[in-house]
């Protein structure tokens, strides 16, 4: 099993990068769960480096509610190095710690040939695409009273289409090598009056790509109660012949591969037996179990 989707990140106001040693108990933890091979994939909006080549894109969305908790959310998180975090990966992996460098790419509507540039400079091993706001409304940001009451002005099936429309744009650029949570839109728990037909939309935006999608234990935890993607969606994207990695989009310790054999139960009774590893970007099929 794989688990390419874990977070590393100081939670503090300084720049200083976890340890090695907290690395190491990363992935003993994971190997717990049957889980042999880890991606350290750190969102872009945690990197000052992100920042300055975007900009503050939340001052040319035009007004919304929203705008000033980006600025907010923005100020708080970007504040870390792109080099040090990097270096930091490139040591586990010297170590002989069985990690992937990687990212979590967010999407920045018509900015991402930019974000590409920056992260060319870089050795990654699988970069991981996101959605997680549409203009400056963060729509899975559930502890943010904000961002939450804007689903309760805001059309729910428009939100559906606007997220797909985002992915579809996220996928069409050729920046990322894996889709993240791909039906993240659901987490609050709003779903569309017809899923399946966004779902037949992202699918087909996926295909199109030929990028791998992730399937993640994450929402589990979430108001939604079920894994990305929805079983409806990952029988589409199984029906696209599309690849697949496996996550616990993990923030701390204890979460590190969790319910990986729940993951692969899913996959298998779908007929998929395989998984997609990277290096240096390129895609490489694995056992879904290693026994």
């Amino acid at each position: 099993m794989l688990d390419y989707h874990l977070h590393l990140w100081p939670h503090s106001e300084s720049s200083v990068w976890f340890d090695l040693d907290q690395i190491a108990a990363y992935c003993d933890e994971a190997a717990t769960h049957g889980v042999s091979e880890l991606a350290l994939t750190e969102h872009t909006h945690r990197f000052v480096d992100v920042a300055s080549v975007v900009g503050p894109f939340w001052l040319r969305s035009g007004h919304e509610p929203t705008n000033a908790t980006m600025a907010e959310y923005w100020a708080f998180h970007a504040r870390n190095s792109l080099e040090d975090y990097v270096t930091l990966a490139q040591r586990a992996k010297d170590e002989g710690l069985p990690v992937k460098i990687g990212l979590e790419v967010d999407y920045f509507k018509d900015q991402m040939d930019v974000v590409a540039d920056l992260l060319a400079q870089y050795p990654f091993d699988v970069l991981i695409g996101s959605v997680h706001w549409l203009g400056t409304w963060q729509p899975d940001d559930i502890d943010s009273e904000v961002n939450m009451a804007e689903w309760t002005r805001r059309d729910v099936d428009q939100c559906w289409k606007d997220y797909a429309a985002a992915l579809d744009e996220l996928c069409a650029l050729d920046v990322v090598d894996v889709l993240a949570h791909p039906d993240l839109i659901k987490v609050a728990g709003y779903v569309a009056t017809n899923p399946a037909e966004y779902w037949d939309e992202m699918a087909e935006s996926a295909a199109r790509a030929d990028v791998s999608v992730e399937l993640s234990s994450a929402g589990w935890h979430k108001p939604i109660g079920e894994q990305y993607p929805a079983e409806g969606f990952l029988d589409r994207l199984v029906e696209k012949n599309l690849t697949f990695t496996t996550a616990s989009d993990a923030h701390r310790l204890e979460r590190v591969g969790q319910r990986a054999g729940d993951l692969a139960a899913l996959l298998e009774a779908r007929g998929v037996h395989e998984l997609a590893s990277y290096r240096a970007r390129e895609r490489h099929m694995t056992p879904l179990r290693s026994h």
